[in-house]
């Protein structure tokens, strides 16, 4: 069996903890999930321009 390279905690680059991966401790999960709720993070989105409406009156 090979053994998984070691990752750091995306937030504070600590060294993660298998039960919370990716990260090291409850606190960086919770500190992760408020950026998404308060959307510091976001997937991009391209703009589309709505095509014109046309009437045929």
């Amino acid at each position: 069996m090979t053994q998984r390279p070691s990752r750091s905690c995306p937030i504070c680059r600590k060294p993660e903890d298998l039960k919370m991966r990716p990260f090291c401790s409850k606190r960086c999960a919770d500190v992760d999930l408020s950026r998404w709720f308060n959307d510091v993070y976001a997937i991009p989105e391209d703009e589309k321009v709505p095509d014109a409406i046309e009437d045929d009156e």
